[in-house]
């Protein structure tokens, strides 16, 4: 007869941190779905024009809000806006990059970010074929 070591049972911290991690990685997959779209530009384009400038958008939104506040979530956001426009712009510059960042998501447990940005870069910088020809010497004919 052969005798079988139970599994150990997960304790409850465990299971605690798992679903911060899940739940975490979904709410900002959420946030980056949802600020992605393109109409996202247009509306910045439209809070920008109806402010002046750019450094009272946050405090004319939020009057009531702490201003200290208002402004570190306005630099957070401008610093992702603008790098993720960098990346638009040149996606296959940053192929590398998405690929190791997708690759830091999923092992950190947020597989719904890493997802995102692994789709971002195969819609961009799709996995090509190899051509016959790509490992010749250019020699020609």
């Amino acid at each position: 007869m052969t005798e079988t070591t139970p599994a150990p049972v997960p304790s409850a911290s465990d299971d605690d941190a798992a679903f911060e991690t899940m739940r975490t990685d979904a709410v900002n997959a959420g946030r980056a779905m949802s600020s992605g779209e393109f109409l996202a530009g247009l509306i910045a384009n439209g809070q920008l024009e109806t402010a002046g400038r750019p450094e009272k958008l946050a405090r004319d939104m939020w009057p009531d809000a702490d201003p200290a506040l208002v402004q570190a979530v306005w630099d957070r956001a401008l610093a992702v806006g603008f790098h993720a426009g960098r990346v638009s712009a040149a996606p296959r510059m940053f192929r590398d990059q998405l690929d190791r960042l997708a690759g830091v998501f999923a092992a950190a447990g947020f597989h719904a970010m890493g997802g995102l940005v692994s789709r971002s870069r195969r819609l961009v910088v799709p996995e090509a074929p190899s051509h016959p020809a790509d490992g010749e010497a250019g020699h020609g004919h």
